[in-house]
């Protein structure tokens, strides 16, 4: 199964985005839905993340009070809004699925996510 990402491109430092990922499974609401970024020379990270039940939400320090992941069950997506962006945003952004519980620990673990996207650009210029 193939996560696919959209909704990436160049902005400027402040400005927003809004990025979208579709995820093509069959019982959708049963999995966690998470954000991880990789910007380069870097590791992947951890951005934010949202559990199956409750839609309970998780963020990295760096984004919080910035960014909200929400999910739309009923069309079996995941989005990403990004407000006051910075140039440190700069990162390829990719969507994972785990079937794993959401809590606050598990999210925030990427061996635990079975799918993957293939990532969508994030550049922002200062």
């Amino acid at each position: 199964v193939q996560l696919e990402e959209s909704g990436g491109g160049l902005v400027q430092a402040g400005d927003s985005l809004r990025l979208t990922c579709a995820a093509p499974l069959v019982t959708f609401s049963a999995y966690t839905m998470g954000w991880f970024r990789q910007a380069p020379g870097k590791d992947r990270s951890f951005v934010a993340g949202i559990s199956s039940m409750n839609a309970n939400t998780y963020y990295a320090d760096s984004v919080k009070g910035r960014f909200t992941i929400s999910r739309d069950n009923a069309n079996n997506t995941v989005h990403l809004q990004m407000n006051s962006l910075r140039a440190e945003d700069t990162a390829v952004y990719y969507c994972g699925a785990t079937r794993s519980l959401g809590t606050a620990v598990t999210v925030r673990d990427s061996r635990g996510y079975i799918y993957w996207g293939r990532g969508t650009q994030v550049t922002v210029s200062a």
